[in-house]
């Protein structure tokens, strides 16, 4: 098992940010980071529209969860996985996790100009746009509920809307969705105690405002047809945050629009397992305009596998290096459980 340390010294990083613009060539790895292996289910969504693109994911698995750290904290450690990143060639960012775009994502913009960075946010308008009733529950981290751009956005969408939000933050779900068991007993008990409340209130829309959460999804459907027979839409947003990558990476010209040579030290082809394609399905998967809506339908409590990126559609010429601040065994379990792929993996010390 490879073992590499890493500095984040704000003079290391700010010199990577004067020059990352400069020297970035399309072949170069997009860096992608969260908490732990809630990124991959973003993740997935890039490497299906972006096949071409290289990639670097940093699982921060030895520091989560960032939902239950102060702001600061979180914005501290994100910059200091950002540099990691920047050190290791990444031509963009992606903040695959919403606690941490809350918390750092206007700091990563302010440290790294000329780079082309994508936070991910809890899908409202979305969702404002999916209620028929005008009564949206979110599901997200408490960090994410009490940040003050979230807040914001939240007040902007309900009087443009006038959708009525009913947040509900999720203590400890994380966490067991990162112990690789999305089917025991615990994550259904979460489950229930925090769904649900909002649909007892009537909520006919739900927000994953975490990146973990839309692997919980088989359950959390069981979950809502046990609850109600009511239609629920469930809103996800990692479909749009790759589109948004790819746009910016297009106005920027650092689309690699081929798998030429670019790719990170020690990267190698991916390997894809067409039978893993994850279970990311409810009951009918649709398209929405910015975001990606599940609908779970009265009768649906059977594990439905309707998949939005099919695993063997992927292109295997562009490569995959793993990074993690705890265990590289787990991540690598991670990457083939959760997207059917095999990647090397490496764990740093930042």
């Amino acid at each position: 098992m490879a073992t590499a340390s890493a500095t984040a010294s704000a003079t290391a990083s700010a010199t990577a940010s004067a020059t990352a613009s400069a020297t970035a060539s399309a072949t170069a790895p997009i860096g992608v980071f969260d908490s732990g292996v809630g990124g991959l289910s973003v993740l997935r969504h890039i490497r299906a529209q972006l096949p071409h693109e290289h990639l670097l994911y940093f699982a921060d698995s030895g520091f989560a969860p960032y939902g239950d750290k102060p702001e600061s904290v979180v914005a501290e450690r994100s910059l200091a996985v950002a540099a990691f990143l920047v050190a290791n060639g990444a031509k963009a960012l992606v903040v695959a996790c919403n606690t941490a775009t809350v918390a750092a994502i206007k700091v990563l913009r302010a440290h790294y100009p000329d780079m082309p960075i994508v936070g991910v946010e809890p899908g409202l308008k979305p969702a404002a746009a999916a209620t028929r009733n005008g009564k949206v529950g979110v599901l997200a981290t408490s960090v994410t509920i009490a940040g003050a751009k979230f807040l914001l956005l939240r007040d902007q969408i309900s009087a443009a809307s006038n959708a009525q939000f009913l947040l509900q933050g999720c203590p400890g779900l994380v966490d067991q969705i990162e112990l690789g068991d999305l089917e025991s007993p615990a994550v259904r008990t979460l489950l229930e105690r925090y769904v649900v409340p909002l649909l007892d209130q009537g909520a006919d829309t739900l927000v994953l405002g975490c990146t973990h959460y839309p692997f919980v999804l088989a359950m959390l459907g069981e979950v809502i047809a046990a609850a109600t027979a009511r239609e629920i839409v469930l809103i996800d947003t990692g479909d749009a945050v790759a589109r948004q990558l790819a746009r910016l990476l297009g106005a920027a010209g650092l689309l690699n629009r081929s798998s030429a040579p670019g790719a990170p030290p020690g990267a190698t082809g991916i390997t894809v397992d067409a039978s893993a394609t994850p279970a990311t399905g409810c009951a009918v998967a649709a398209s929405a305009k910015s975001s990606t809506a599940y609908v779970v339908a009265a009768g649906s409590a059977s594990r439905a596998t309707a998949s939005v990126i099919a695993a063997g559609d992927m292109d295997v010429a562009a490569t995959l290096q793993g990074y993690t601040s705890s265990s590289a065994t787990a991540l690598s379990l991670a990457f083939a459980n959760l997207l059917g792929i095999e990647a090397p993996v490496r764990e740093v010390a930042i």
